[in-house]
């Protein structure tokens, strides 16, 4: 950093018209803190950060929303950054003397890591507070500076407010297309309700009544007639399935976690990471539709003796796993009842995301959606 007044002043202007900008322009809330945690790490040279919210209906639970080069014994143990720390702690207690640490501080979550892990020397934690309403937390480190001048600790508040009132924003923004998506998915059911469905039961009956009557006669059209109800009838059951699925019945009221743990409910075992991250309607359902399929799969099929079922929410991805060790398959033979395993593919290409079975015969099975929050 200049040491000269005028341009440190003209540096810090930029880069809050940058962060402005940043928040102007973006307005899913990930992307958004992503950007801006990735050029304010930048800026101040501090190398690994990440971004803590309390749960917009509930500051007793917190999510991590964005992170920035973690260290590698918390990216490959996810559940670490689970809980509450020293920082998150004294800012949810009201204590924001405390919780602003700007200082040389050993992050509570760092304990037990590798020391390659753990030497983060410095650590500041901005408390971020919209109209006395808590927000969150911007914590940034680095393992070479060591303090932060008086100017630079303002220029990070003041980045810290505009992300609070951005954050604010983009969450009412998020309710406000949940709703209205909502409401078309329940139009949309309504319509398929209301035309198709009845058109299909009316047609189910004449069908009814023409068999009946080409029985009497042993027509040869029977057979076509019986053929054609039959098809009716699966339509029409595939129709009542959409209903229900735009719907959204299963995850009234309710996050992607509480469904599927009742999903899992009684005989398969659940853990999760990142519970209390949002997730918008049309990736939690998809990923409810996979997991619904694939344990319908294990129970029946697998003969298992365990079935898990694992979601794993991380800043930039979200992972669904459903394994059993149940007898398996071969994936390059075919099988009349693959059309669960075709579905549960194309669910996932649909959230722009990867689906990979890993099965042999007698090996169990594992099935795993990889869906890269950036495009879902």
């Amino acid at each position: 950093m200049t040491a000269d007044p005028l341009q440190q002043r003209n540096q810090e202007l930029v880069m809050l018209n940058s962060v402005a900008q940043t928040l102007n322009a973006i307005a899913d809330l990930d992307t958004m803190l992503q950007a801006v945690l990735d050029q304010t790490a930048a800026y101040f040279q501090l190398e690994t950060g990440w971004i803590w919210l309390l749960a917009e209906d509930d500051i007793a639970t917190h999510y991590l929303a964005a992170a920035r080069n973690l260290p590698i014994g918390l990216v490959q143990a996810p559940e670490k950054l689970e809980g509450w720390c020293y920082c998150l702690s004294s800012f949810r207690e009201g204590n924001l003397a405390e919780a602003a640490n700007i200082n040389v501080v050993q992050c509570s979550r760092l304990h037990g890591l590798d020391a390659s892990d753990s030497d983060l020397a410095f650590h500041t934690s901005v408390p971020l507070i919209a109209q006395s309403k808590k927000i969150g937390m911007f914590n940034l480190s680095s393992r070479t500076r060591s303090t932060l001048s008086e100017n630079e600790l303002q220029l990070l508040h003041t980045i810290g407010d505009m992300l609070s009132l951005a954050v604010e924003r983009a969450r009412l923004f998020s309710q406000q297309k949940e709703q209205g998506e909502l409401a078309e998915r329940n139009r949309v059911a309504r319509e398929l309700h209301d035309t198709v469905a009845q058109g299909l039961t009316a047609v189910s009956l004449q069908l009814e009544s023409a068999a009946v009557v080409l029985e009497d006669t042993a027509s040869q059209a029977t057979p076509f007639v019986e053929k054609a109800l039959e098809l009716t009838r699966q339509n029409l059951d595939e129709i009542r399935n959409s209903v229900l699925e735009l719907r959204a019945v299963p995850l009234a009221d309710k996050t992607l976690a509480e469904a599927l743990a009742e999903l899992a409910a009684p005989d398969a075992q659940f853990s999760v990471v990142g519970a209390h991250k949002p997730i918008n309607t049309r990736l939690a359902m998809g990923l409810y539709r996979i997991a619904q399929e694939a344990l319908y799969n294990a129970r029946q099929h697998a003969q298992a003796d365990t079935i898990t079922v694992q979601l794993r929410h991380q800043p930039d991805t979200i992972t669904l796993s459903i394994a059993d060790d149940g007898r398996g398959f071969d994936l390059a033979q075919p099988m009349p009842d693959r059309f669960g395993l075709v579905g549960m593919t194309e669910r996932a290409k649909l959230l722009s995301g990867q689906l990979d079975i890993a099965t042999a015969k007698n090996m169990g099975t594992t099935i795993q959606v990889t869906i890269p929050l950036e495009q879902a």
